[in-house]
């Protein structure tokens, strides 16, 4: 039995779960500020292990969300993982957000031609990749823009599902019959599942000193407030 621990930090959602042969097993998640994430995210693991039937010396690998996404959320989901695989000697997974997103969502949309998670990443900027009903990804991740035509070469008279918290801001881009949305569905541990268990079959871990997340853009700090 394989028992990986799946951690998505990439939003403002706090998800965890554990999965046993790459299926769902137990999960637990939060949506609040990404500062939250550093309170909520070791004791919803802890949590995890104790209502589950191993111990974290039954894990196998700890798998992280790779991004795009904040990179407070990023940053503090990686460290985590990092630690625990350094104190339990076992690897360390690296799953694309997009990737999850598309996996997550088809649960319950299986029947779209293209699938375009969006993570919000203010203004009128997105994350974005576009996947074909079959898992495909036709295209890769990118910080882009919404306008008007964007995406035409790869939509054309498809059925397309656009999702997450940047499908919100597409509406007024992408109009039509054609297009449906969801900006409901939030990320989640769960679409990590299956991805990860695969991973670990083929041994494509991470090197635990040199992995970093895909923050896509470089961190800017806001201005300090004068303090009174």
């Amino acid at each position: 039995m394989t028992y990986i621990l799946n951690i998505e930090t990439a939003t403002k959602v706090c998800s965890v779960s554990i999965s046993k042969d790459g299926q769902d097993y137990l999960l637990k998640e939060f949506e609040g500020e990404q500062f939250s994430h550093s309170e909520m995210l070791n004791a919803f693991i802890e949590e995890l292990i104790k209502e589950s039937t191993i111990d974290f010396k039954d894990l196998n690998a700890v798998a992280i969300s790779a991004g795009p996404g904040s990179y407070t959320g990023l940053r503090i989901g990686s460290s985590s993982a990092k630690g625990l695989c350094y104190a339990l000697d076992i690897p360390l997974i690296a799953v694309h957000s997009m990737e999850s997103m598309f996996a997550f969502i088809r649960r319950s949309y299986p029947d779209y031609d293209l699938y375009v998670p969006m993570i919000d990443a203010r203004r009128m900027e997105v994350y974005s990749a576009i996947y074909s009903s079959q898992g495909k990804e036709l295209k890769s991740v990118s910080a882009d823009i919404l306008e008007v035509g964007i995406y035409d070469e790869y939509f054309q008279t498809k059925r397309v599902l656009i999702f997450g918290n940047g499908a919100e801001k597409s509406r007024e881009v992408f109009q039509g019959d054609q297009f449906d949305f969801d900006e409901a569905t939030n990320m989640s541990a769960l679409g990590m599942n299956q991805i990860s268990f695969e991973k670990y079959q083929q041994k494509r871990f991470e090197d635990l000193a040199y992995f970093e997340p895909n923050y896509l853009k470089d961190f800017i700090a806001g201005k300090p407030k004068k303090l009174l």
